[in-house]
């Protein structure tokens, strides 16, 4: 069995607290739901708080090997990816927590560590659902974010540090490489979960027959990789502040719509987008259950914590994904 993980504690916490705020927190709280990072609320004597993130193999329950640059999917996790996303997203004006401070070289902690502005309220997932008129002004100024997002483009896939630095990523075109990675996700899952493995070749066969109606395109948009309402802060003045960024990559926008659609349901019609491709769409709505399949029973192969919510993320993408298959003749 494996052994319960200790989260940091205060006093753990007290050196990057003081490096970052110039005081020592008087309470620590661990945020749920972080699977690649540990979250913490330091709370000081002012009445204050940050938060401080932590990047350390302790803290990730993915059990992933180190970031691959040219891999466009692999881990997003990093201090590294996290300030290059910080700093491309701030440029474009795009509101995210307030960088207060950055350890690079994990001189506080035994790990990389990062300090953020603690954004009051409710995330927009809870807005949505518990006071959807407070929801109208921050969602209609998140379509606006991904506007903007849409227009910043490259000429090739990556993720954003990776093609900002003029490098480029492997595997082929977005719809090429997203196609691979649902090819990989159907054989994990086949490995985990029975009814995969009785359709294991149907669903191959549906991807690559999606892959090969996909039409070249010579640019691709910036998009946040995982936007769902959970990482949608809401400020005092109502503007969306996005977080999680790491995942920050230059992809085909229908990726990042597809998401958007599944994660945000009757509350996407303000985020639609005009022009969107319906082949793209059709070919990375199917991967992107996939990948929500095989991630999740992935992650259950160790000891993440929130085991039922994980399951009933795979339930519910699988059911999706056996939906899309073609009907038998």
């Amino acid at each position: 069995m494996t052994p319960a993980r200790t989260h940091l504690t205060r006093d753990d916490l007290a050196p990057l607290a003081r490096a970052a705020l110039g005081r020592t927190p008087t309470a620590v709280t661990r945020l749920r739901g972080g699977s690649r990072k540990g979250v913490y609320r330091l709370a000081l004597d002012d009445g204050t708080t940050a938060i401080a993130y932590v990047w350390s193999p302790d803290e990730d329950y993915w059990r992933r090997p180190d970031t691959d640059l040219r891999d466009t999917f692999s881990h997003a996790s990093g201090i590294g990816l996290f300030l290059a996303a910080h700093h491309r997203l701030t440029e474009l004006g795009v509101r995210v927590p307030r960088l207060l401070f950055a350890d690079r070289e994990a001189v506080h902690l035994p790990a990389y560590a990062a300090v953020v502005e603690d954004i009051p309220g409710a995330n927009l997932e809870r807005l949505l659902r518990d006071d959807p008129a407070a929801a109208r002004v921050p969602l209609a100024r998140l379509a606006g974010v991904l506007g903007v997002l849409r227009e910043h483009t490259a000429a090739g896939h990556g993720k954003a540090v990776l093609v900002e630095e003029g490098g480029t990523a492997s595997g082929g075109s977005c719809a090429q490489v997203a196609a691979d990675r649902a090819v990989r996700d159907i054989a994990d899952a086949a490995e985990r979960d029975p009814r995969v493995r009785a359709v294991r070749a149907e669903l191959t066969r549906r991807v690559r027959d999606l892959q090969d109606v996909v039409a070249p395109r010579g640019h691709t948009s910036l998009v946040h990789g995982e936007l769902g309402p959970d990482h949608v802060l809401v400020t005092p003045d109502g503007d969306p502040a996005l977080i999680d960024i790491e995942g920050l990559m230059y992809f085909d926008a229908e990726w990042e719509h597809v998401f958007l659609q599944l994660r945000f349901g009757p509350a996407y019609d303000v985020l639609r987008a005009p022009g969107l491709d319906p082949d793209r769409l059709a070919l990375y709505r199917l991967a992107m259950h996939l990948g929500l399949v095989a991630g999740p029973l992935r992650l259950l192969d160790g000891d993440f914590p929130e085991r039922a919510a994980m399951r009933e993320i795979a339930e519910f993408n699988l059911r999706r994904a056996l939906a899309l298959l073609p009907a038998a003749s």
